[in-house]
C-alpha cells in the first residue's frame, strides 16, 4: 500500500473460529501502521530514519497463532487494569474481589484471557488522517472484575508521524481500570540487537520501589542517586546491574512530574474518585518520555495525559520466540514505554486511583512521535 489510507485484510482465524483482521494505516510522513483485531495489537511500525530508510520498529509475529499462545503481550492493549495486582485481590466499597492469578500467584495485564486475549470489532474511521476505531464490551465478572465495561480504542496516523492511541471506557458498575499500550520498540530496527545504546529522557522524579516480585511496597523514592534516574538523556546501558552472566535491565513504574505539578500533592495523592485518570487536565499531553537511537537517528516522543509511566526492557524475552521473518528475539532486544497508572495501585492508597464509577468516562490518550536528528 503506498496512497495515504486505510486497508483492511484477513490476518487469521482464532482456535476458536473467529475471523481476525488487519488493518493497514498509511500516513503522509512516511509511517506505515498495522494492527490486527486480535488484541487490539500492533504488529507493525515502519518510521523512516536520518537517511530515508524506513524500518519496521517493533517486535511482533507473521501468525495469528503465534499471538494466541506465545506472545508476551506484543504490541497490544493491556488491561481492564494493566501491570500487577498482588494475589489477584481488591476491595472496592466494602465487596473484596478475587481476579484470576496468570503470573505465580498474582494477576498481571488483565488476567488469564484479559483484553489482550480477545478479538476487537473493529471499523475505519472517515476523516483527514488514517484511522480505525475498535470496540468491546468486558461483562460483568469478566476475569473477576465488577460491572459491564465497555471499550473503544482509536488508532490514529497524525500529519507530524505520531501514531496515536486514545482509551475511552464506561461501566455500569464501579471497576478498576488502567489501560495501556504494550509496544516492544527497538528503533534500530526490529530484531536488530540489544537496546543499550538507545538514549532516555523521562520526565520522573520518583519511582515506586517493588519487592523482590516486583510487587509494590507503596514507597515512592527519589531517582535522584540511583541507576533510574533519566531526568537528563543517559544511554539505556550505561548502569546496568551484572552479576556472572546475568544483565539486570528496567522493569520499574514512575510517577510523572506533570502528575505530582498538577494535583499539587507530590507523591502523596489522595485515593478516590477525584484522582481518577478521568479527572485530569484531558486536554493536555505533555512529553512524558524520549528516546533516542544513535546509528538510525530516530527519535521517539511519548506524550500521555496518564500519571505515570513503566520503563522495561525485555527482561523475559529469552530468545526462544521466533518472531517476523524467523528472527529471533534475545533478551533486552526491545524496550517498552507503557504511560498508565502505578502497578498495584487498589492496593496503595498514596496511588493515584484507578476506579471507574457509573457516569464517569475513562479517558487516556498516547502519542508516539517519530522524527530524526
Amino acid at each position: 500500500m503506498s496512497n495515504v489510507g486505510v486497508e483492511k485484510d484477513r490476518f487469521g482465524v482464532t482456535a476458536d473460529g473467529v475471523p481476525v483482521d488487519r488493518y493497514t494505516l498509511v500516513g503522509r510522513g512516511g509511517t506505515t501502521l498495522r494492527l490486527i483485531t486480535y488484541g487490539a495489537a500492533v504488529t507493525e511500525l515502519h518510521v523512516p530514519d536520518r537517511d530515508g530508510r524506513t524500518d519496521d520498529v517493533v517486535l511482533g509475529f507473521d501468525r495469528l497463532e503465534q499471538y494466541e499462545t506465545e506472545s508476551p503481550y506484543f504490541g497490544c492493549v493491556v488491561g481492564r487494569v494493566a501491570f500487577r495486582i498482588t494475589e489477584g485481590r481488591f476491595e472496592l466499597d466494602g465487596k473484596p474481589y478475587e481476579l484470576t492469578l496468570n503470573t505465580g500467584p498474582h494477576h498481571l495485564h488483565g488476567g488469564v484471557k484479559g483484553l489482550s486475549w480477545v478479538v476487537w470489532d473493529a471499523e475505519p474511521l472517515d476523516g483527514e488522517t488514517p484511522a480505525v476505531k475498535l470496540t468491546h464490551r468486558s461483562p460483568d465478572g469478566d476475569q473477576g472484575y465488577p460491572g459491564n465495561l465497555d471499550l473503544a480504542i482509536v488508532y490514529s496516523l497524525t500529519d507530524r508521524n505520531e501514531m496515536r492511541i486514545e482509551y475511552t471506557a464506561t461501566t455500569d458498575a464501579p471497576t478498576p481500570v488502567n489501560l495501556s499500550h504494550h509496544g516492544y520498540f527497538n528503533l534500530a530496527g526490529a530484531g536488530s540487537g540489544d537496546v543499550w545504546d538507545h538514549t532516555l529522557w523521562l520526565d520522573a522524579d520518583r519511582y515506586s520501589v517493588t519487592d523482590e516480585a516486583i510487587i509494590p511496597t507503596g514507597e515512592l523514592a527519589p531517582v535522584e542517586g540511583t541507576r533510574f534516574d533519566f531526568t537528563r538523556p543517559t544511554p539505556l546501558g550505561a548502569r546496568l546491574e551484572r552479576t556472572g552472566d546475568t544483565t539486570a535491565g528496567y522493569d520499574l513504574a514512575y510517577l510523572l512530574r506533570r502528575h505530582e505539578k498538577e494535583t499539587g500533592t507530590g507523591p502523596i495523592c489522595r485515593n478516590g474518585p477525584e484522582n481518577a485518570p478521568h479527572k485530569l487536565d484531558l486536554s493536555r499531553f505533555p512529553r512524558v518520555a524520549t528516546m533516542h537511537e544513535p546509528t538510525t537517528g530516530r527519535v521517539m516522543e511519548v506524550e500521555s495525559n496518564a500519571p505515570a509511566v513503566v520503563l522495561y526492557t525485555g527482561e523475559y524475552l529469552d530468545g526462544t520466540l521466533r518472531g517476523k521473518g524467523g528472527t529471533v528475539y534475545p533478551r533486552h532486544a526491545a524496550f517498552c514505554l507503557e504511560p498508565g497508572h502505578l502497578p498495584d495501585s487498589v492496593h496503595h492508597p498514596g496511588f493515584p486511583s484507578v476506579i471507574l464509577r457509573p457516569g464517569e468516562t475513562y479517558r487516556h490518550t498516547l502519542v508516539y512521535r517519530f522524527s530524526t536528528q
